[in-house]
């Protein structure tokens, strides 16, 4: 499919490219990545990963040198481009910002993890490719982008009816079940957010952006961490404020995620006043409406007509048993697949999250306490 080239020709543009085995084009690209060291990666590199080595000038040349116009989106660390080799297969280049020392450990991160990961939800690593401080990221090309193009978008969300909404809840609930569970390597992965969940030809979700994700061991089921990463609304409670991490961590956002693909609403965007207090994110709206007796509010009215409402009902529900405050009434995610797709499972009743417990309806105003939140990075 590619030439796997020595990354060593890459660092200048007359060197002549030489064939490479799988490992050994592995170990050129630890070598050079090692030598600014950002980060113990001894718990991932194990001398056995393997990915293809691409050549930097044939990934320039399919993104037309990194054109403006063939940009796809834009990140944190970084942009991802639209390109398209000789062979006419068409990819999706990450190019790390030059100079980003947290853009380097992603890039290790990402190349460490999801070359070992095989799923149907998960996207799909092609290679990678170094040329003297760029780092690119080479995926297979998605053409109907990201979640967030269509479900934010007042034109495009309508694109999205409830069949679809509910095939990309039910797959990206199998590609965490996968991660946590099933995958040979325990996996956190810290991030998952709509923009994250890139959608092939059919729709299919594919959970996209490793580079923060976290590996347990196999009988670890919580840790700590200094270096609170990922986007805020997204972040649980004890993960956000107290570094602790665990597999209740994504399940908070993929709570959040099924309601804002059932709501068309983003969280932490302004949201409509209910009849008793303006609420202040997505899962306060929820709640409000849930109180109020009117959950059905909730859906995308965009969707309404064709909506199965006993789906959407059971996915508002699941979404806020995913968010409640209390990690360990939190759901696994292999509850969550055999609800969704088994309607006769029963499901438990939800704890209102705490702030909105304590809010007072009377004044409109949210009482929560104002934490400073040391080496929070939001993306």
């Amino acid at each position: 499919m590619f030439g796997l080239k020595d990354c060593k020709s890459q660092e200048t543009e007359e060197a002549v490219p030489t064939l490479l085995t799988g490992n050994q084009g592995s170990k050129l690209v630890w070598e050079r990545l090692m030598r600014r060291d950002t980060g113990n990666y001894n718990q991932f590199a194990d001398g056995n990963t393997e990915f293809p080595i691409l050549n930097f000038r044939e990934i320039a040349t399919a993104t037309n040198n990194f054109s403006e116009s063939n940009i796809l989106g834009k990140g944190g660390f970084g942009n991802v481009y639209k390109g398209t080799l000789e062979d006419g297969k068409e990819i999706a280049v990450k190019r790390l910002r030059v100079g980003s020392v947290q853009g380097a450990v992603e890039f290790k991160n990402e190349i460490a993890l999801i070359s070992r990961l095989q799923h149907r939800n998960l996207v799909k690593l092609i290679g990678c490719s170094i040329h003297e401080d760029e780092k690119l990221l080479i995926y297979a090309y998605l053409p109907n982008r990201s979640l967030d193009y269509f479900i934010f978008n007042d034109r495009r969300k309508s694109l999205l009816n409830w069949p679809t909404r509910f095939k990309i809840i039910a797959g990206v609930a199998r590609g965490l079940l996968y991660l946590h569970q099933d995958s040979r390597l325990a996996m956190i992965h810290r991030d998952l957010k709509a923009s994250n969940i890139l959608l092939d030809a059919e729709m299919t979700p594919k959970i996209s952006d490793f580079g923060t994700a976290r590996i347990f061991g196999v009988n670890q089921h919580e840790g700590h961490t200094n270096r609170v990463v990922g986007t805020f609304g997204y972040m649980s409670p004890e993960y956000a404020m107290e570094g602790i991490i665990s597999v209740k961590s994504d399940v908070y956002s993929f709570g959040v995620l099924v309601l804002e693909i059932v709501s068309g609403m983003k969280t932490g965007a302004t949201t409509p006043t209910s009849s008793r207090a303006r609420t202040r994110n997505l899962i306060d709206y929820a709640w409000s409406l849930r109180k109020d007796g009117k959950v059905m509010d909730l859906i995308d009215s965009s969707i309404v007509e064709g909506c199965s409402l006993v789906e959407a009902l059971r996915c508002i529900h699941i979404g806020l048993l995913s968010v409640q405050d209390d990690p360990e009434a939190r759901p696994l995610m292999s509850w969550v697949v055999a609800s969704l797709d088994n309607e006769d499972t029963e499901l438990p009743q939800p704890k209102e999250p705490m702030c909105f417990a304590h809010r007072n309806y009377g004044a409109g105003e949210s009482h929560v306490h104002d934490m400073s939140l040391v080496n929070l990075k939001g993306r």
